[in-house]
């Protein structure tokens, strides 16, 4: 009789395993199995696997939040949550705070239509309604650490999903309202040694914490507390990039890791060519006649050899004795000698340097 191998588990699915959170289904979730004696089959409902990533970081640590003695009344769920008046949701579309700073002559202001500014009661409830479901969330993990298998139910993992990511969703509408804030600070405390988007981000961080922090219960605006904790992150930011560069005194320059072999190259024919249209006009290589002559050495600067500061057609007309419209004729006309010449002679020379020997098929430029 054959045996059917079976590979081992690799090392990840291993870890996957162990890390898993299993569900234990409750007693109302046994069922009879199809198969057997009438004996009770427990079932477990499986979750994603980010459901479980997040089920398992949720029950690592426990959960804070700042307690109201409103969480534990009767009915407090439909107080706090169904007959709460509804909250204007903020509208975060102008927010692009490092765009705004790479165009300084373009600030974006806020129009009055997006800026959502909430009054002391308002903010209490959202509060209230952020912290609440924190402690759900918290009173399910004492339930599940109470319970003898340590491992969460069917039913408290998807509550204690379902109330982290409504305290989260409030969470996250506390923030947007409160952007302009962030903004507001950085704006104000500029940072030399700081970068702007790195100071944005700080700020934002800090806000953050302060929603997590922040206790409405005390009768203060949330603004107030916020600015001052954004203030303190922007000062911790300052204080850690000093030590830094007091340790590290070289800070790094791009500039240096980029080669300059392009423009240097560049630079070079730029100046090789410059001086060949100049000898080309000094030796008149070109067959330039006298007034042809005299108006490209007046206009560029090249009279008898040496450099001069270059005139204008008005002037140059003025010395020659015609207009200046003529004079951008005779310029014209003088500078096509000098491409077909310059041209004549590159060609010449890429020859020679092919065929070891000067060519005689181009024309004599002497």
């Amino acid at each position: 009789m054959s045996q059917i191998m079976t590979m081992p588990p690799s090392p990840l699915e291993q870890h996957r395993r162990r890390t898993r959170v299993q569900l234990s289904a409750g007693p109302e979730k046994a069922v009879e199995s199809a198969v057997g004696a009438g004996a009770p089959r427990r079932v477990k409902r499986a979750l994603s696997r980010e459901d479980e990533k997040l089920l398992a970081s949720i029950l690592s640590a426990e959960q804070d939040f700042i307690d109201s003695p409103a969480f534990r009344e009767e009915k407090a769920e439909t107080a706090i949550y169904d007959e709460a008046p509804d909250i204007q949701k903020p509208d975060t579309s102008w927010y692009h705070p490092v765009m705004d700073d790479l165009s300084p002559g373009k600030s974006r202001t806020v129009k009055s239509a997006q800026q959502v500014i909430l009054t002391g009661a308002e903010e209490k409830v959202l509060f209230h309604q952020f912290n609440y479901a924190r402690f759900r969330v918290w009173k399910l993990q004492q339930d599940v650490w109470a319970s003898p298998s340590k491992q969460p139910t069917a039913e408290q993992a998807e509550d204690i999903l379902r109330w982290y990511r409504k305290s989260e969703v409030i969470r996250e509408q506390i923030a947007e309202t409160n952007l302009a804030l962030v903004l507001a600070m950085a704006k104000r405390t500029r940072m030399s040694e700081v970068d702007f988007a790195d100071l944005v981000s700080e700020g934002n961080m800090a806000l953050l914490r302060a929603v997590d922090k922040f206790d409405a219960g005390r009768g203060y605006k949330f603004s107030t507390y916020a600015c001052r904790a954004i203030l303190k992150a922007f000062s911790r930011q300052g204080m850690k990039l000093s030590k830094y560069r007091q340790r590290f005194p070289t800070d790094f320059d791009p500039k240096l890791e980029k080669s300059n072999f392009l423009e240097t190259k560049r630079a070079s024919f730029e100046k090789e060519a410059a001086e060949e249209v100049k000898r080309i006009v000094l030796d008149n290589k070109a067959d330039l006649t006298d007034v042809e002559r005299t108006v490209i050495e007046h206009r560029f600067g090249l009279e008898a050899g040496e450099i001069e500061k270059p005139m204008t057609l008005e002037q140059v007309g003025q010395i020659i004795g015609v207009t200046k419209e003529r004079v951008r004729q005779i310029q014209n006309k003088a500078m096509e000698k000098i491409r077909i010449a310059l041209e004549a002679g590159f060609l010449g020379t890429r020859q020679e340097d092919e065929d070891g020997q000067a060519p005689t098929d181009l024309p004599s430029l002497n």
